[in-house]
């Protein structure tokens, strides 16, 4: 959920490894995609996943609710392979949906949480109509193991799963968009960039840094994947890339089981503690 009010245009880019259900509820939106220049007010979006940043751009007040799909999630409720929505926004009406029926259900003057139980309720109830097929148990270990150790070799993963290199190419393919050792380097970029915006667990600082052999590797990396280097990428004010890393870095630490759903985050402020001098 994201809402910012105030008269202002806001340039970022966005580099997600997953399909997002995108409400866009305020704002004038714009996005170079990889067929050109789009624009979007209010409406249903669907994000595919990115090989690079996405450059965006919302103008005015503006208001999202954003679902994230955990890779297998399309093809297991029936929808168009990732593959082919990778670096693409496609209007709910592309995926054979009624997007106006769904902006509907979201009223003027509701809560944040009341729009995300809205957004959440409809694809329950999508899941439960496309017969709750799971994605690919092969999928989840990737998943797994992209958060866990993007360095791993593909053909180590293979073997340790007992499944063919040009199986587990398919399958990672049309389920994260991109080929597995794509998917790994884009991994190892996204955890090394939320630390260098603040929103990674601090502890992890130097395993993150070993990652790459050396600074030029991770400036490669960077260039190519984020369109900067990484100075410029902690230089340059950047909201939406922070909330979408934010977002990733509390799925990771969910999935790998280091905290629980809903908790305070290591890179956030506990509650205030309220004290009180008696006198």
């Amino acid at each position: 959920m994201a809402q910012v009010d105030g008269a202002q245009t806001i340039s970022c880019g966005i580099l997600a490894d997953t399909s997002v259900l995108r409400i866009l509820l305020k704002g004038e939106w714009q996005a170079e995609t990889s067929s050109g220049p789009a624009f979007y007010s209010r409406t249903a979006i669907f994000f595919g996943p990115h090989s690079r940043r996405l450059p965006c751009r919302v103008k005015g007040d503006f208001a999202t609710v954003a679902l994230s799909l955990a890779p297998g999630t399309c093809h297991a409720l029936g929808l168009h392979d990732v593959a082919g929505l990778t670096d693409r926004l496609s209007p709910f009406e592309e995926l054979g949906f009624d997007s106006s029926e769904l902006m509907a259900l979201f009223r003027d003057g509701a809560t944040r949480a009341e729009w995300m139980d809205v957004l959440e309720n409809y694809m329950r109830a999508l899941v439960q109509q496309r017969g709750m097929m799971e994605p690919d148990q092969i999928t989840r270990r990737f998943d797994e193991i992209a958060f866990a150790n993007p360095n791993i070799k593909v053909k180590d993963f293979a073997k340790a799963n007992g499944i063919e290199p040009k199986r587990l190419e398919r399958v990672i393919k049309r389920d994260f968009g991109l080929p597995p050792k794509q998917v790994l380097r884009r991994a190892r970029a996204l955890d090394m960039a939320a630390h260098l915006k603040g929103v990674a667990d601090a502890s992890e600082a130097a395993e993150l840094a070993l990652r790459y052999f050396d600074q030029s590797h991770l400036n490669r990396d960077f260039v190519d994947l984020f369109g900067m280097t990484p100075t410029q990428f902690v230089r340059t004010p950047q909201p939406l890339m922070t909330l979408t890393l934010e977002h990733r870095q509390a799925r990771r630490l969910e999935v790998l089981k280091r905290v629980e759903p809903d908790a305070i985050m290591p890179w956030q402020e506990p509650p205030e503690r309220v004290s009180r001098t008696e006198s």
